[in-house]
């Protein structure tokens, strides 16, 4: 399926390729460079050119949802701005930030207030998100501020009537529930009270529509996790990282997704060892073992970079395995991280999309 001949003459003169963030069978989604009266910046591309054909409907639904949604939120500064619009296309802005997943905003109230305030923007507009409960939907600005993308499911209302009112009580509730997970303490008696109480429609879709949604998205459509990398990461990850850690040379690995334009789905092992030469190694041996298949790339690094209780910060590692690393500097804590992150930095693999992304990282 290829695009209408408007959208790619459009995109032919105005869109620089940049890295791919995610493709599914609803749509590509890439990051790049958009042309607009005053010169290229930086943006994302939504485009239904590769969905299959028995997807195709359901993915033009939610394009036209997002494309409405998006044209009625422009300047209330929640979320990416809408750039241009096509049949089949559409070019948002790109917000300089994180997804809260991987920002892990604990104790950060002005970040929550940020979000708030968000809502309430989106709520007088109208517009009631409806995927809130992912927390990659949630970002962190560099800023500091809360900002919300991916409006797919997005309803809007030209009146707020019970349906409004229902679905804007679950948006505040799922953000919520955020706010109780990195700042617990600052949960006032009212957003405690809410918190306690579903709606009605939530509580039925608990029972009823989730399981089906589920029965689909993780059968039918093959969405597992919450980082994009399906059964590959949430089945084959965990196998290969067992595989990985029986060699004597191997101290720690951490396997991360990557969106990858050959196969939708990359894997990227991260391998702690002195044995810069391992990597040959541990390919022979995980494809004489026969198991899944095999990361698409593997590093041997002098260490993972950690968190302070030890575990891998995996956050940061899919970063690095998207080649996003300009959004890896405002998760940098002190020089220390930043020279502890050089060598695994100037050595990465994933290097086919690579894009001028970490323009704003400092090398030294």
């Amino acid at each position: 399926m290829s695009l209408p001949k408007d959208d790619a003459a459009m995109l032919s003169a105005r869109w620089t390729e940049g890295v791919l963030l995610k493709r599914d069978v609803f749509s590509t989604v890439e990051r790049g460079r958009f042309l607009v009266e005053t010169g290229e910046i930086d943006a994302v591309l939504r485009r239904l050119d590769e969905v299959p054909w028995w997807s195709f409907l359901l993915a033009r639904h939610l394009f036209a949802r997002e494309k409405h949604a998006l044209a009625l939120a422009k300047g209330l500064n929640v979320g990416p701005e809408l750039l241009w619009a096509g049949h089949r296309a559409l070019v948002r802005g790109f917000v300089d930030g994180v997804a809260l997943h991987l920002a892990k905003p604990h104790g950060n109230l002005a970040y929550f207030r940020s979000a708030k305030a968000a809502l309430r923007r989106l709520r007088r507009a109208g517009i009631c998100h409806n995927d809130l409960a992912k927390e990659q939907n949630w970002l962190v600005g560099r800023d500091g501020r809360a900002y919300v993308t991916d409006f797919q499911l997005a309803a809007c209302f030209a009146r707020r009537g019970r349906l409004y009112r229902i679905l804007a009580y679950e948006d505040l509730r799922h953000l919520l529930k955020h706010k109780r997970s990195y700042a617990p303490e600052a949960l006032t008696p009212r957003e405690r009270k809410i918190l306690a109480r579903k709606s009605f429609a939530a509580s039925l879709w608990l029972v009823t529509g989730k399981k089906v949604y589920r029965a689909i998205t993780r059968g039918l459509f093959n969405f597992t996790d919450r980082e994009g990398g399906g059964r590959r990461l949430v089945n084959d990850a965990p196998m290969l990282a067992a595989l990985i850690r029986n060699n004597p040379a191997v101290r720690d690995t951490a396997i991360v997704a990557f969106a990858d334009r050959r196969s939708g789905v990359g894997l990227y092992a991260f391998v702690e060892a002195d044995q810069q030469a391992l990597e040959g190694q541990l390919r022979n041996e995980l494809a004489a073992a026969k198991g899944p298949k095999p990361p698409e790339h593997i590093q041997v690094v002098h260490a993972l970079p950690r968190d302070t209780s030890g575990r891998p910060r995996t956050e940061i590692l899919q970063l690095v395995a998207m080649n996003q690393l300009d959004l890896i500097e405002p998760m940098m804590k002190n020089d220390q991280d930043r020279a502890f992150l050089k060598d695994i930095l100037e050595q990465r693999k994933n290097l086919r999309d690579r894009f001028n992304f970490e323009a704003d990282l400092p090398t030294s």
